[in-house]
C-alpha cells in the first residue's frame, strides 16, 4: 500500500475534480477555514488515517490501524494478521444520514477526486464528524481509491460555537439584539399573513417589553464588574423562567433585556410587567460577594397598535422605559402616543436648538485618540471623535447628542463638520493621518453623500491621509449604498475602515465587495482578552479573516499592557485605547485644537 500512497501524493494535486468541488480543490489542498486555523491543538492531535479502497474486493485497507479503531471502533476492522480490512458496505452502514453525493460519485468512478464531510457512528459511542478526501490512482486491475479520513469533531464544535454566538448574547445565553429584532419582524410578518387569510383566522396582538436594571453602575462601583455580571445573568434567568415558552427574550444592551410577548391583550401586558417586576425584586440575588437586592424598570409597547415595525417597537419601548424610570425604582410604564409625543417633541425641539446653535457658534470639536502599531511608539495616526462644547463650557460627549441628531436628521451636518475639521487639521499637520466616522444616514442620502465626497475631492491631496470609518452593523443594514460610497472614497486614494468589526457578522461576499483597508475589532472582544479564551478565539478568527483579505487590523479598547502584548503576539497591526492615550481635544501636537477655519494659503503674490 505504501507505493500507492506515495503515488497518490505525487498525483493528487493535478487531478481533475468534480465541478461541485473545483473551488476548494483546484489549487491543491484546501486552505484552512478561520475556525480550523484557530484550533492548532486540535489539528496536531486529530485522528486521521490513510485508507485504500479496492473496487474488485469492495474492501478498505487501513494504513494506521490504531487511528482507524479510534475513528470507527474495532468491530469493523478485521484482525491485523489478515490485512486490517473493512467491507465497504459495513463501513457505509455507519455513516449517519444520506451519503454525500460527491463521495458516492467518486466510488462509482464518475469523478477522479473528492472531498466531503459526514458523521460516522462509532462502536458504542456518539457519532463523530470526519472529513474524507481522496482520489483514484493506477489503472486496470491496479486501480485504487486512496483517501484520508480524519476526525474534525473539534473544528465542528468551534463552528457551532461561533454560529451560536452570532445569534445569542454570550453572557446570558439570551438572544442578541439583532436576533431579537429579527424575531419581532418575523412575528409582524406572520401576523400580516394571518390577517390576509381572511375570515376564520385571527391576527394576534402582542407586546414588546424592555426591562432595564436599576443602578447597575452602583453595583459595578461597589462590588466590581464580575459581581455585576452575576447580577445580569441571574436576572436574565428569572426573566426566562417568567415568560411563556412561546415568547422570546434577548439582551439588547448592557443593562437591558427585550421581550417579545407573542400573544397578549392590554390586561395581560400589565400582568406580565408586574410579574417581571416581582420576579426580580422579591428575592435577593446571591453572588460571590453576598446577597444583592435588585430591581428593574419596564417600558411596554403594544404590538402592532403602538408600533408596526421592530424599529418603532424598540425606540418606543425606550421612551416608555424612560417614563418608568422617572417614577422611581421597580416601576413600569406603557407607551402612550399622546403623552409621550408631547414630551418627546419638547425634548427634540430643545436638543435640535442645542445642536444647531453649537454648529453655528463653532462649538463642535474633535477629540484625537492615538492609534499606534506598538507600545512606546510615537503616534502619527489618530481617530477623530466628535465632541460638543456646551454654552456653559462643559464638554458634551457624543452619546448625549449623536442619537438625537440621528433621530432629528441633523447627523448629516455633524458628519460634514467633522470632515471639515479633520481637513483643516491635516492642512497644518503634514505628518498626521486621521480617521473620521461617517453615519449611514449620510451614506444613504445621495445629496448629502455627494456633498461629503465633493468636500474630499476639493482637498484630494489631504484626503489621502484620511480613513473613513463605518460601523459593521450600519454596513449590514445598507450594503449597496455602502459599496457605492466606499468606491468613491477609494478613487480619492483615501482609506476605508469597518468599525466595531465582529458585532454584525458581515458576509464574506460583502467584505470582498466593500474593498476594505482596515478592520477595527470590536472592543467587547478586546477588553480583557488576555484572560478570556473565548475572546482570544474571536480575535484569532477575525485576524485570520483580515489576513486572507489583505486588510490591516486595529484592536480598540486596549486598556492594559497584558492585553496589548497578547494582541501584538496574535498579529494585530495597530492598537487603540486608554493604555495608548485618551481622546484629547487639545493634544500637545495641536494645542489649540482642530482649526475651525481652513488655514490661509499664501503665494508670492499674497493670500489666496
Amino acid at each position: 500500500m505504501r507505493e500507492r500512497v506515495e503515488a497518490f501524493h505525487q498525483t493528487n494535486s493535478t487531478k481533475t475534480v468534480g465541478p461541485e468541488h473545483q473551488k476548494d480543490d483546484a489549487a491543491g489542498p484546501r486552505a484552512l477555514s478561520p475556525v480550523q486555523a484557530d484550533a492548532p491543538q486540535a489539528r496536531e492531535h486529530a485522528t486521521q488515517t490513510l485508507v485504500e479502497f479496492d473496487p474488485v474486493t469492495d474492501q478498505f485497507s487501513w494504513a494506521d490501524i490504531a487511528a482507524a479503531r479510534r475513528l470507527i471502533g474495532g468491530s469493523l476492522i478485521s484482525d491485523e494478521t489478515t490485512g486490517a480490512t473493512t467491507d465497504r458496505s459495513a463501513f457505509e452502514s455507519r455513516i449517519v444520514g444520506e451519503p454525500d453525493d460527491a463521495r458516492t460519485r467518486a466510488y462509482q468512478g464518475a469523478v477522479e477526486s473528492y472531498v466531503c464531510e459526514y458523521q460516522l457512528q462509532r462502536d458504542g459511542e456518539d457519532a463523530c464528524w470526519v472529513e474524507e478526501r481522496g482520489g483514484w490512482i493506477g489503472s486496470g486491475a491496479e486501480r485504487r481509491l486512496i483517501s484520508v479520513i480524519r476526525s474534525i469533531d473539534t473544528e465542528k464544535q468551534y463552528e457551532e460555537r461561533l454560529s451560536w454566538l452570532a445569534r445569542n448574547d454570550e453572557l446570558t445565553g439570551l438572544l442578541n439584539r439583532t436576533n431579537l429584532r429579527a424575531r419581532i419582524d418575523d412575528w409582524m410578518a406572520a401576523r400580516e399573513n394571518a390577517g390576509a387569510l381572511g375570515s376564520g383566522t385571527t391576527a394576534q396582538s402582542g407586546a414588546y417589553i424592555l426591562v432595564g436594571i436599576d443602578d447597575l453602575g452602583s453595583v459595578n462601583a461597589d462590588f466590581g464588574f464580575e459581581v455585576a455580571d452575576e447580577l445580569i445573568v441571574a436576572i436574565a434567568a428569572r426573566i426566562r423562567q417568567t415568560i411563556a415558552a412561546t415568547d422570546f427574550a434577548g439582551r439588547v444592551a448592557g443593562t437591558k433585556f427585550g421581550i417579545l410577548i407573542a400573544d397578549a391583550d392590554e390586561s395581560e401586558i400589565r400582568d406580565m410587567c408586574v410579574k417581571l417586576l416581582n420576579c426580580v425584586r422579591e428575592k435577593v440575588v446571591n453572588t460571590k460577594r453576598g446577597g444583592i437586592a435588585a430591581s428593574v424598570c419596564i417600558g411596554a409597547v403594544a404590538l402592532p397598535g403602538d408600533a408596526d415595525t421592530s424599529q418603532k417597537a424598540m425606540s418606543r419601548a425606550e421612551a416608555a422605559l424612560d417614563q418608568a424610570r422617572r417614577l422611581g425604582h421597580s416601576s413600569w410604564s406603557a407607551f402612550s402616543e399622546k403623552t409621550d409625543q408631547i414630551s418627546q417633541r419638547r425634548r427634540n425641539k430643545h436638543m435640535s436648538d442645542v445642536i444647531l446653535t453649537a454648529l453655528n457658534e463653532r462649538r463642535i470639536r474633535l477629540a484625537f485618540q492615538p492609534i499606534v502599531s506598538d507600545l512606546g511608539e510615537a503616534p502619527t495616526k489618530y481617530e477623530c471623535l466628535i465632541r460638543m462644547r456646551g454654552e456653559d463650557g462643559r464638554q458634551v460627549p457624543a452619546p448625549e447628542f449623536i442619537p438625537v441628531a440621528e433621530r432629528l436628521g441633523l447627523v448629516h451636518l455633524l458628519d460634514r463638520r467633522v470632515l471639515e475639521l479633520a481637513i483643516n487639521t491635516l492642512a497644518i499637520c503634514p505628518n498626521v493621518h486621521l480617521a473620521v466616522n461617517v453615519s449611514m444616514e449620510t451614506v444613504k442620502d445621495p445629496v448629502w453623500a455627494e456633498g461629503y465626497l465633493a468636500h474630499m475631492r476639493a482637498h484630494e491631496a489631504l484626503a489621502r491621509r484620511i480613513t473613513v470609518e463605518l460601523t459593521e452593523t450600519q454596513v449590514i443594514d445598507a450594503v449597496d449604498a455602502s459599496i457605492e460610497f466606499v468606491s468613491e472614497i477609494k478613487e480619492l486614494n483615501a482609506s476605508f475602515a469597518i468599525d466595531d468589526f465582529g458585532a454584525g457578522y458581515t458576509s464574506f461576499r460583502n467584505l470582498k465587495a466593500l474593498d476594505i483597508d482596515i478592520l477595527k475589532i470590536d472592543g467587547s472582544f478586546v477588553t480583557g482578552v488576555a484572560a478570556s479564551r473565548e475572546n482570544q478565539l474571536f480575535v484569532r478568527t477575525l485576524l485570520d479573516l483580515a489576513r486572507n483579505f489583505g486588510m490591516k487590523t486595529v484592536a480598540e479598547w486596549v486598556d492594559n499592557e497584558a492585553d496589548a502584548m497578547l494582541l501584538k503576539g496574535l498579529g494585530v497591526d495597530y492598537l487603540q485605547g486608554f493604555l495608548l492615550g485618551k481622546p484629547e481635544v487639545n493634544p500637545s501636537w495641536l494645542p489649540d485644537g482642530a482649526p475651525n477655519t481652513p488655514p490661509v494659503q499664501t503665494t508670492e503674490f499674497g493670500s489666496l
